[in-house]
């Protein structure tokens, strides 16, 4: 599951590629940890926190938790109560210059990165909704891996093609939920010695 991912370009580079008016972005950008803010594109470009708040009770206390950013969510879980509705009605365009896997031995992963080799920037499928806790917060849509990916995951984000990004925004639900595939193009696979954990 996508926990890491980069986008390198400026928010104006990204609004001209989508073709939107550019609201407001922050710091958004850069390398994208669940939990941070990010660019996301709906009607406009706008930037949003990563990953649904899960709010969950201390065991030993009953107290509420601190929440839990939920950055992905499956394709076959679409149609439970948590992602539903959002899906329906709030869905949105993650741009996404390589995303991160980790590889390696407990204790010593390293990032791999995979990327579309002729893009310098793509579009992930993405849902979103406002919350009390961090207010408009997103979460990328995993699918299965496709044959290129699948030796360093079993999962992959979805990945929009630019002739369907109308579709995923503002289609039917059956319509968008029919994108949710595999890639079938070609990925590139960029294996690094940066360990996976920020020190």
């Amino acid at each position: 599951m996508c926990n890491l991912y980069r986008m390198t370009k400026a928010a104006s580079e990204v609004a001209r590629l989508f073709d939107r008016e550019l609201g407001q972005v922050g710091n958004a950008g850069g390398e994208v940890y669940p939990g941070y803010p990010a660019m996301v594109v709906t009607d406009q470009v706008e930037a949003m926190h990563w990953g649904f708040p899960l709010v969950q009770k201390s065991k030993r206390t009953g107290e509420p938790l601190k929440p839990r950013p939920v950055n992905n969510t499956r394709t076959d879980k679409l149609a439970s109560p948590f992602w539903s509705a959002s899906f329906r009605e709030r869905r949105c365009l993650i741009p996404v210059s390589a995303w991160a896997e980790a590889e390696g031995a407990k204790g010593a992963k390293t990032r791999t990165w995979l990327s579309l080799p002729d893009a310098e920037l793509f579009a992930c499928a993405g849902i979103w909704r406002d919350t009390a806790e961090w207010g408009r917060a997103f979460s990328m849509v995993m699918t299965d891996a496709s044959e290129a990916s699948a030796e360093v995951h079993d999962r992959m984000p979805v990945i929009v093609a630019r002739e369907n990004w109308a579709t995923w925004l503002s289609a039917p639900a059956d319509d968008a939920r029919a994108l949710c595939v595999p890639w079938a193009g070609d990925l590139a696979i960029e294996r690094t010695e940066q360990k996976w954990t920020r020190s």
